[in-house]
């Protein structure tokens, strides 16, 4: 076994070094998010590295960030690259906007949602008064009352 083989990791000791599933880390890697080589056996194996780049995808999933974006912003890496802290400042810049609006939609959704969910099916004596004669069906379908 040379060097760079020892410094890799099989599915199983990335899945517990993670803290992520197995079937998790498999879904990472059809997403494009991790990658592996195989053996000639067919095995996976990781390189080290993969742990940061999984604790990336980890950081940006408890943010809301989609696995999409995630993965756009990691294909700017080598493909084995190590996220650095100035890539991560830089992926993590570019999502705050993202989560800026999402910030925005939910508290906007917090403020309204016990008044009316804004398509007029729950109370019609509140719609009547915040949507008379449906007005807001006329900006097409959903809860547009609702939306920012």
């Amino acid at each position: 076994m040379d060097e760079s083989t020892a410094e890799e990791l099989t599915v199983g000791q990335l899945a517990e070094r993670s803290g992520l599933a197995i079937s998790a880390l498999h879904f990472y890697e059809r997403k494009g998010l991790i990658h592996s080589r195989r053996t000639s056996g067919n095995q996976r194996r990781y390189p080290r590295s993969v742990l940061r780049r999984v604790a990336v995808v980890r950081a940006a999933q408890r943010a809301g960030i989609p696995l999409s974006t995630v993965a756009a912003a990691l294909a700017h890496l080598p493909r084995d690259g190590v996220p650095s802290r100035t890539d991560w400042q830089r992926m993590s810049q570019a999502w705050r906007d993202e989560i800026e609006d999402r910030i925005i939609r939910l508290e906007h959704l917090r403020d309204r949602l016990d008044g009316c969910i804004g398509c007029g099916c729950l109370s019609m004596t509140s719609c009547a008064m915040v949507n008379p004669h449906d007005r807001l069906g006329e900006q097409g379908p959903g809860a547009p009352a609702l939306d920012v």
